[in-house]
């Protein structure tokens, strides 16, 4: 499939629109509902461990972001020596929920469709080859994907490697590639890596703060991102 930018997107130039050969998706609050789970576990931890509890909406927005960066930011009072505690806490609440979560309506039907179209399909995620590989075993996606790329086998978000990697192997250049996120971190790691974004306002980081980033579209969830890569094919 080839997506197009609108026409009236300033960074397409008249006659020679942009096309997209290359979907890649996030994973935690892009594909699967799973944004309440870690923001109550990483607040959860924090109060295991006696450390100042983040709000939720700090803990939510290091979602997507390597693991050491975001307990960096979130309890930046975290001693490097408790730091496998702190982990080994945060697995507990994660897990304690982590058979539970499911795609969002209309994920499953959408893949389906793009499959059908023959559209290459990937994931960058923040998460753990670990965690990703358990979460694809669990929902039964492991043969959906092309190909995936996670926070620990390079540099993570918002850094570029993740999606230049993913254009390296699969021979589709940055510029013909669209990446689909829930944070500013997905946008800003699509920017810097030469790629296009799409931002879907239902999971770690509010509008305000995805628009800023300057997506090509800012979408309410998922019917809204069926519409919009249906109009721009």
């Amino acid at each position: 499939m080839a997506l197009m930018r609108p026409e009236h997107d300033a960074v397409t130039t008249a006659g020679s629109p942009a096309r997209f050969d290359l979907v890649v998706f996030d994973w935690d609050g892009t594909l699967i509902d799973s944004t309440a789970a870690i923001t109550e576990a990483i607040r959860l931890a924090a109060a295991d461990l006696g450390l100042p509890v983040p709000t939720p909406e700090q803990a939510s927005f290091v979602i997507g972001l390597g693991l050491h960066d975001a307990l960096r930011r979130v309890v930046p009072s975290l001693p490097h020596e408790r730091l496998p505690a702190f982990v080994e806490r945060y697995r507990v609440h994660y897990f304690a929920r982590d058979g539970d979560l499911i795609p969002f309506a209309g994920i499953t039907e959408l893949l389906d469709t793009l499959a059908a179209r023959g559209t290459p399909l990937a994931i960058a995620t923040g998460k753990s080859r670990a965690g990703l590989d358990r979460a694809l075993r669990h929902i039964g996606w492991q043969s959906r994907f092309l190909t995936t790329r996670c926070a620990d086998e390079g540099a993570p978000k918002p850094d570029p490697w993740m999606l230049l990697d993913i254009c390296s192997e699969t021979g589709v250049p940055p510029a013909r590639t669209l990446m689909i996120g829930d944070t500013s971190h997905d946008i800003e790691m699509a920017e810097r890596a030469g790629a296009a974004a799409v931002a879907l306002c239902q999971g770690a980081h509010s509008r305000d703060i995805l628009e800023a980033a300057r997506p090509l579209a800012c979408l309410r969830g998922v019917p809204e991102l069926v519409a919009w890569l249906d109009a721009n094919r």
